[in-house]
């Protein structure tokens, strides 16, 4: 008996140690080292430029950067009312046969049911989320139509405190403008988070204890 209480103890232990980690739906990698150089003939004016004289400095090959700019809204509401009403009665008397003896009881004889059912039920939920701001992302993948994936996260210590911002998802080369950045709403298969790390967001977080309780004990 104690050795189960053991391995149930440490399989607790293990699955708490697994919710502690913080886990990020952000595509992978984070970043991206640039291709090499294309190598130019000697005496060439391009030089060992990767990009061409004549080309713009809008991000197009892995490695390049691009600048995304958040602004994200949304808002939601939904509201639902039930009502249902259902009622019944039926009654009923002892017939009355003549020369029936006891025909006076039988008169006083009688039975009678109602049943009365009702129902109602109401619902509303509503939700709002605004963010914006920045971040700059990098391209880590160039897809054969042309698209770009990109990902990226931007890092701020505030005192004793870290905020992450990370950013990720596809982008369409023609939505990228000429001071190369792009909208958050115009990007495919976006992924943002925004979260904290110190002594502040611990107090907001369930401690491991508890969560070894929460996933072993069945009630």
């Amino acid at each position: 008996m104690s050795i189960r209480l053991v391995l149930l103890l440490l399989v607790g232990l293990l699955s708490g140690c697994s919710l502690l980690q913080q886990t990020t739906a952000v595509h992978q990698p984070m970043t991206a080292r640039p291709m090499p150089a294309r190598t130019e003939t000697a005496g060439s004016i391009f030089g060992s430029s990767p990009r061409s004289l004549f080309e713009d400095r809008r991000a197009r090959y892995v490695g390049d950067t691009l600048t995304i700019n958040i602004v994200e809204k949304n808002a939601a509401s939904k509201s639902s009312n039930t009502n249902a009403t259902r009622a019944s009665s039926t009654e009923m008397e002892a017939p009355l046969i003549a020369g029936v003896m006891g025909k006076n009881i039988a008169a006083k004889m009688s039975a009678s049911a109602a049943a009365d059912q009702s129902f109602a039920g109401k619902g509303t939920a509503a939700a709002n989320n605004s963010f914006t701001g920045t971040v700059t992302v990098t391209v880590i993948e160039v897809f054969p139509n042309g698209n770009l994936l990109v990902s990226g996260e931007k890092q701020v210590a505030i005192n004793q405190g870290q905020e992450f911002i990370r950013f990720s998802g596809v982008v369409n080369q023609n939505n990228v403008s000429s001071s190369n950045t792009v909208q958050s709403t115009q990007v495919a298969d976006a992924r943002l988070e925004y979260k904290a790390n110190g002594y502040l967001d611990e107090a907001q977080t369930m401690g491991w204890m508890q969560r070894i309780f929460m996933n072993v004990l069945p009630f």
